[in-house]
């Protein structure tokens, strides 16, 4: 029995899974609200005790780099070491691994039911590459060495925002005066989404009616610019999402270039998912990953897939587990 998390900034999902003929089968999943506890190790100890289950491995995908088996998390106030972690729950081998890696370790798992094509590129062998936007922004690739892949993790999410037009240069400019450096995760995420449409309307191109504001306030303010943008409730949403996916579909393409990931992008997170009918009927997101210049042919024929299956992690976080850990 192999114990999988999939730890970030809003939710901290762990499951236990069965792994038998190559099958990586969920006996018990359970989603945690990361904020509420004071450690990965208190969430894990719940889980194992609620479960009455004693794994025999465990691993973790986490948002944050992980160093020597230790990670301080992007958006979380946790320090996770793995040695403690598994003096804590007495398991013999925990491993520690980014959450963007765990997804990538996750997409052989995956059916095709489980991903939606963005494109009509044909699938190549080469490099793959997954880019996920959530509470964060986290980038992961993975290097075809001519019979197998390979995961590795990256910090992308954290590079420096290319700004393509002037509207991109604006929004560049009202970032910076309030963070000073200017991420792609300052704008490719739910707070990103939410800094995008303060900015539309801060510098005059559009207002929100009073509920929206009202909703803002109170509750998931990403959440609420979403549902807005995509039920054509308001046009300053709107124009916030077509933003937010065009810089999407930029910033897919650089780490498609960055990687020659000529096997495909997979475009995971809890974003995709929730807009998928926009990332499909709008062209933005893939006008905007093709648009590279004299690369344009080569960019077209890179197949693009959003991951519908909110699980990928877990499973990726599983399939380590059960292929390194002994």
């Amino acid at each position: 029995m192999i114990l999988a998390g999939d730890i970030g900034g809003t939710h901290a999902r762990l499951a236990l899974f069965d792994v038998s003929g190559g099958q990586y089968l969920p006996v018990s999943l359970t989603v945690f609200p990361s904020s509420d506890y004071p450690s990965l190790d208190a969430i894990a100890a719940k889980f194992v005790e609620t479960t009455r289950v004693h794994p025999e491995a465990a691993c973790f995908g986490i948002a944050g780099p992980v160093v020597n088996d230790r990670v301080e998390a992007t958006n979380l106030p946790w320090t996770v070491e793995s040695k403690s972690l598994a003096d804590n729950l007495a398991v013999r081998q925990i491993k520690l691994i980014n959450d963007l890696e765990a997804n990538a370790w996750g997409i052989p798992a995956l059916s095709s039911n489980d991903l939606v094509p963005l494109n009509q590129a044909a699938a190549s062998s080469g490099n793959r590459a997954v880019i996920s936007a959530g509470t964060g922004l986290g980038e992961a690739g993975m290097y075809w060495d001519g019979s197998n892949y390979h995961v590795f993790a990256c910090e992308g999410g954290h590079s420096d925002f290319a700004p393509r037009n002037d509207l991109d240069v604006e929004l560049f400019r009202y970032l910076k005066k309030q963070f000073g450096h200017v991420s792609n995760e300052r704008v490719l995420s739910g707070p990103g989404l939410v800094n995008i449409f303060d900015f539309l309307r801060d510098t005059g191109r559009g207002t929100a009616p009073d509920s929206l504001l009202e909703e803002i306030h109170k509750s998931d303010a990403a959440a609420a610019i979403s549902r807005a943008a995509t039920e054509g409730k308001c046009a300053l949403a709107e124009q916030a999402l077509d933003l937010f996916i065009s810089i999407y579909g930029a910033e897919a393409g650089n780490l498609a270039l960055k990687l020659l990931a000529t096997g495909g992008i997979f475009v995971g997170g809890g974003i995709a998912p929730k807009i998928l009918p926009k990332l499909m009927d709008n062209s933005a997101f893939m006008e905007a990953f093709v648009s590279k210049g004299r690369m344009r042919s080569l960019m077209e024929n890179i197949p693009v897939k959003v991951i519908v299956n909110d699980e990928a992690a877990l499973l990726g976080a599983a399939r380590y587990a059960a292929l390194n850990l002994r």
